[in-house]
């Protein structure tokens, strides 16, 4: 076939073909009386191998060598085309959320656009960097700075990094709860921790919203540090939460605190006590005494009855404490 043939057959232009031959990749192996190119049936089969390969993202350079190759493997040509196409992803999807980030800070002209830019690279100099930049936000910090800021807070492996970055985040306002409540969803771990952490640090309703549906989460730290944050802010319906980590031992001195507190401030003892006497029954020994000990700090006639009856507890350790606890509590 001559040339415009081959070209209308494959749908490549004249001049790709052209450039195919000058390079090497696909050279006609005939030629006409008159000295055309003329490609033969198994130069037509090389030049759809040529544009299958292209069709994956192969360069020309990487498409002669493959087809060179006499040890040309299939399967380690795809795994380098997968591995190269997935870090183009990575690229394109860090690119995607930083400017997703740049809109969020709701740019009013270009020098807000590069401040913003300036921030993120600030934030991407390093923890110790990112501890500096933190600390030297302007008091109450800038709003349109919460989703940036929030960003690399979530990202923050270094502890007092991660605490200046929740820091400035918190004196941000609202702006970045949205951020925050959607990293409660994230598949990574660490992500969802660092989000309740820093969500602990606002004092608003907003904030306060999250960590009440955040009692009911799948993961059971983003539970313990959203019952022990409401906890601490007087909110009863952390109360569930607060026994669940005492009986499985997850936090429980900060949770039996927290219940008795909440008990003092409330003068809701009765309450709470009934709530950890019902964990007693079908509880370990190991259980039974966390609890008897949480029941120490809650006051009222109900923890102190629940306490007499843990006093008979056949597990020795429980029955002392559970003595102890009463002796203690008696007027002096």
């Amino acid at each position: 076939m001559l040339i415009g043939e081959v070209s209308e057959l494959s749908g490549i232009s004249a001049r790709m073909l052209r450039h195919y031959d000058s390079i090497g990749l696909v050279r006609p192996t005939g030629r006409t009386a008159g000295g055309y190119r003329q490609y033969s049936e198994g130069d037509v089969r090389r030049l759809f191998h040529v544009e299958g390969l292209r069709a994956l993202g192969l360069t020309l350079a990487e498409i002669g060598d493959a087809l060179e190759d006499l040890s040309f493997s299939p399967e380690s040509m795809v795994e380098h085309l997968l591995e190269r196409t997935r870090e183009r992803l990575a690229r394109e999807q860090e690119l995607l959320g930083r400017l997703g980030q740049v809109r969020a800070s709701e740019p009013a002209d270009w020098s807000d656009v590069l401040r913003t830019i300036g921030l993120m690279r600030a934030l991407d100099a390093g923890s110790s960097a990112r501890h500096r930049v933190a600390l030297s936000m302007p008091d109450g910090g800038r709003s349109r700075d919460a989703v940036v800021l929030a960003e690399a807070m979530l990202s923050e492996a270094e502890p007092n990094a991660a605490g200046a970055l929740q820091w400035a985040l918190a004196r941000t306002g609202d702006a970045a709860l949205g951020v925050l409540a959607q990293a409660l969803a994230s598949p990574d771990a660490e992500r969802r921790h660092r989000a309740a952490a820093a969500l602990t640090k606002f004092d608003s309703s907003g904030a306060d919203a999250i960590l009440a549906g955040a009692l009911r989460h799948e993961d059971p730290i983003v539970r313990a540090r959203a019952a022990l944050a409401r906890g601490s802010r007087g909110d009863l319906d952390a109360v569930p939460g607060l026994v669940a980590m005492v009986v499985d031992a997850s936090g429980d001195v900060d949770a039996a605190g927290a219940l008795g507190a909440l008990a003092e401030r409330h003068d809701r003892g009765d309450e709470i006590a009934r709530a950890l006497a019902d964990a007693l029954p079908g509880a370990s020994a190991a259980a039974r005494q966390r609890l008897t000990t949480a029941l120490a700090d809650v006051p009222g006639a109900v923890a102190r009855a629940s306490l007499e009856a843990l006093v008979d507890d056949p597990d020795g350790p429980v029955s002392l404490t559970a003595t102890a606890v009463l002796r203690a509590r008696e007027p002096r």
